[in-house]
């Protein structure tokens, strides 16, 4: 399968966004940059969320009240909804964060990330191209369509060498199946109807507010509580980690400079097998949250049967983006893993909500004003 590298254009200056649209605001890294965003600057920030188990609107609990704010729930697979929002909100870009992502849940139920990652995004790029078609000239040219994307879709990686934007797609999940077919098909729509498109692929990404079913959260977690700290396999999968900060502030730099039509790569230079981001964590709980009860955390790291088609390694050249745009990660793994860590140590309440389902109760509860139909 050929990679998805798009046509490239001449260079764009910075763009000023007015309204961006993000969809999935309410998840890990969406949340994260609808708070960057909201927080460091002035545009209007439409947030578009389905809600669906990892979506948490405690997680946008500093921006919730600001004026340049507003969450909509509603599906991006819903076209008159999300046709009301671009004809109400008239967006110069549109952040399509918007995804199921955990390969575990992939492999027991494909057919809900066909619906969200395939078939949603197909929805919102029509959608996205109906409004576009209706623009004014300057309007179009302004506009952008972010879709953001993973590693995964690469496949696995022998010892040596890392993915770049050429590299063609293996995916080997559900999950990097059907993120694989979302960005075939934003590499179609600028191809086929010249919509203004771009795709990120990035790395694993690890930070505060991350929902606890992933491995960074669930083994500080486990750690704290003393309990098990079960890895795949030998542990010696390998991932490329990038903070999560980081990741949005790439996200930012791709939809103000990129170039219309290109693909980039998005990666943490942080290299790590499964095996030493456990040790890691460990080492961060027994210095931050010392307990002789509970022990030396590292004893509690067990072994457990691999998963079906596990990636052995993955790694990412973000060379491109580097080059043609001057981001670089800021955060190194070793002081993103100890931040990390002592965010979920001072934020007890908001894993205990998780845990209790009590941010899901309340979801019941969004009155009118976060609808628009």
């Amino acid at each position: 399968m050929a990679a998805v590298e798009l046509r490239t254009q001449q260079k764009v200056p910075i763009r000023d966004m007015k309204t961006v649209l993000i969809t999935g605001g309410a998840g890990f890294i969406g949340s994260c940059l609808v708070r960057k965003l909201v927080a460091e600057s002035t545009h209007q920030v439409i947030n578009l969320d389905k809600l669906t188990y990892a979506g948490n609107l405690d997680s946008l609990h500093d921006v919730e009240n600001a004026a340049n704010y507003r969450f909509v729930h509603g599906d991006t697979a819903d076209a008159e909804l999300v046709a009301g929002l671009l004809a109400r909100h008239q967006p110069t870009a549109i952040i399509n964060l918007a995804a199921e992502s955990h390969v575990d849940r992939s492999i027991d139920s494909p057919v809900a990330f066909i619906q969200t990652n395939v078939v949603g995004t197909c929805t919102l790029l029509e959608t996205a191209r109906s409004y576009w078609n209706r623009l004014s000239p300057i309007a179009q040219d302004e506009f952008r369509f972010l879709h953001v994307s993973t590693d995964e879709v690469f496949g696995s990686l022998g010892p040596t060498g890392s993915f770049t934007e050429t590299t063609p797609y293996a995916p080997n999940s559900p999950y990097s199946a059907s993120k694989a077919s979302a960005d075939h098909f934003v590499r179609a729509y600028h191809r086929t109807y010249g919509l203004p498109t771009l795709i990120t692929n990035s790395s694993n990404n690890y930070g505060p507010y991350q929902f606890p079913e992933k491995l960074i959260p669930l083994m500080i977690l486990n750690a704290l509580e003393g309990k098990s700290l079960p890895i795949y396999g030998d542990g010696q999968n390998i991932r490329d980690w990038l903070y999560v900060e980081d990741h949005c502030r790439a996200v930012r730099a791709v939809v103000e400079r990129g170039v219309p039509g290109s693909v980039y790569n998005i990666g943490g230079t942080g290299e790590l097998t499964n095996l030493q981001v456990v040790e890691a964590i460990c080492a961060a709980v027994d210095r931050l949250a010392p307990d002789d009860q509970r022990g030396c955390c590292a004893d509690s790291i067990t072994y457990v049967p691999d998963r079906p088609g596990h990636d052995r390694r993955y790694a990412i050249d973000a060379t491109k983006i580097q080059t043609e745009l001057g981001w670089r990660p800021t955060k190194t793994f070793a002081a993103g893993v100890e931040q990390t860590v002592a965010w979920y140590i001072n934020h007890r309440e908001w894993v205990e909500r998780i845990a209790s389902g009590g941010y899901r109760r309340e979801r019941l509860g969004l009155n009118s004003a976060s609808n628009e139909s």
